[in-house]
C-alpha cells in the first residue's frame, strides 16, 4: 500500500471535517494533509510559505482538489501543478459539488486524472472515498520519482 500522504485542498470546514471522518472510517492510514485554499495546496506542493524547509515536502500519493475555493481555485492550482516537473505527473482528482459540464470539459482539458462529485449523503460519500482510496493508494501504479 502506498503510505505517501494525501493532499486535501478543501475550504469547507465541514466538507474537511467529513472527508477526514470517511478516511477514518475507510481505515485509511496515510497523512492527510488538509490545507483551506489553492495557494496553501501549492505551498504545499512546492515546499513554500508554511512548509519552506531546506526541501519541498514529499509528493502526496493524490491531490484531492475543491474546484471553487478562496484565493485560487481548484483548476488554478491544477495548471500549476501540470506546468512544473516536480509535479507535471501527480495524480489529481477534483473533488466538487459542481455539476456544471464547463468545470468537468475544463477540468480534463488542464489535465486533472478524475472528476468527482461530493455526495450529500454521507454514506455515499464514504463509499467514494473508500473508491478513491482503494484506487488511488493500491490499485494505481505511479511513474518513479
Amino acid at each position: 500500500m502506498n503510505k505517501k500522504p494525501i493532499l486535501l485542498a478543501e475550504d469547507n470546514p465541514d466538507d474537511q471535517q467529513l472527508a477526514l471522518r470517511a478516511f477514518r472510517k475507510s481505515n485509511l492510514s496515510n497523512e492527510i494533509i488538509v490545507v483551506k485554499d489553492g495557494v496553501e495546496a501549492l505551498d504545499y506542493l512546492f515546499g513554500t510559505g508554511p512548509f519552506s524547509g531546506k526541501e519541498p515536502p514529499p509528493l502526496p500519493a493524490v491531490a484531492l482538489l475543491d474546484l471553487k475555493m478562496p484565493r485560487k481555485d481548484g483548476l488554478d492550482v491544477l495548471q500549476e501543478i501540470r506546468a512544473h516537473e516536480r509535479t507535471r505527473f501527480l495524480p489529481v482528482v477534483l473533488l466538487t459539488s459542481s455539476k456544471e459540464e464547463q468545470d468537468i470539459i475544463e477540468g480534463y482539458r488542464h489535465g486533472v486524472n478524475s472528476y468527482v462529485r461530493k455526495p450529500v449523503d454521507f454514506d455515499e460519500f464514504l463509499k467514494a472515498v473508500q473508491n478513491l482510496g482503494l484506487y488511488w493508494l493500491i490499485l494505481n501504479e505511479v511513474p518513479p520519482a
